[in-house]
């Protein structure tokens, strides 16, 4: 079983930024693709950003395009690899609790939204945008 932990949410002002880290095992990122979903209240999951492990190509929900960068780190810690989601110019819309979901290869340009692609999941990190 891969084990998956998130941190870094929070309450923040709208215009403000978070980013959540994602921590997995060292090797994971060596043959799973990382995505970021998030679910607020009431709605379905959504995909909104996933970075591969074939060679770290991106791919972004166009709500969040251009405001958030996901990316990883696989040189740090020697016992685990960390993928980052940096979200800038937060809004009460991004109000959500945010998952990150590892996927075992790469995902389709249209498919990396896709929740059934993912095996793995972790238990969600609460991101909370409001004055």
């Amino acid at each position: 079983q891969l084990q998956l932990v998130e941190s870094g949410g929070g309450l923040v002002q709208p215009g403000g930024s978070l980013r959540l880290s994602c921590t997995a095992p060292k090797s994971t990122l060596d043959y799973f693709s990382i995505g970021w979903f998030r679910q607020a209240p009431g709605k379905e999951r959504e995909g909104i950003a996933c970075i591969t492990s074939s060679n770290g190509t991106t791919y972004y929900a166009e709500v969040v395009e251009g405001r958030f960068t996901i990316s990883k780190d696989a040189a740090g810690d020697s016992a685990k690899s960390t993928v980052y989601l940096q979200m800038n110019d937060l809004q009460p819309e991004d109000t959500a609790v945010y998952y990150c979901a590892a996927g075992f290869g790469d995902p389709s340009p249209t498919h990396y939204n896709i929740p059934n692609f993912y095996h793995y999941w972790g238990q969600g990190t609460q991101v909370t945008v409001s004055s």
